[in-house]
């Protein structure tokens, strides 16, 4: 890993920092965490007092003619299939964190998806 690398590497991890001290998942109200990779996107309702994932989803889960799709359009989809996981576990009142990734592109396109989902954050 080269050295530019690095250091977006520990930014990401420092912005992750700041934001899990802020945002904590409960029973009532469970933490939406989001992860990207390069190639794929994922996606956890967590319950941060019992240490449980109540909900995962990611892009391997959808069809395969989904998976064609853009990114950013897979990101959305899977938005939609958390949202309606968490609704079958009846989860409809979500705090949304980020994991240190900026508000844009794949990560919005998902936050979006899980609205149109029906989960309020």
């Amino acid at each position: 890993m080269s050295n530019t690398q690095k250091k977006k590497q520990s930014q990401r991890e420092r912005r992750k920092k700041r934001i899990r001290a802020k945002i904590l998942g409960t029973a009532e109200r469970p933490r939406l965490c989001v992860f990207r990779s390069l190639k794929h996107i994922y996606a956890q309702i967590i319950d941060d007092q019992k240490a449980k994932v109540l909900v995962s989803a990611n892009d391997g889960e959808l069809a395969k003619k989904d998976q064609k799709e853009k990114k950013e359009t897979m990101a959305k989809a899977v938005g939609k299939l958390i949202a309606q996981k968490a609704s079958t576990k009846k989860i409809g009142v979500v705090v949304f964190d980020r994991g240190g990734f900026a508000y844009h592109g794949r990560i919005k396109a998902l936050a979006e998806g899980a609205r149109e989902g029906g989960l309020k954050f």
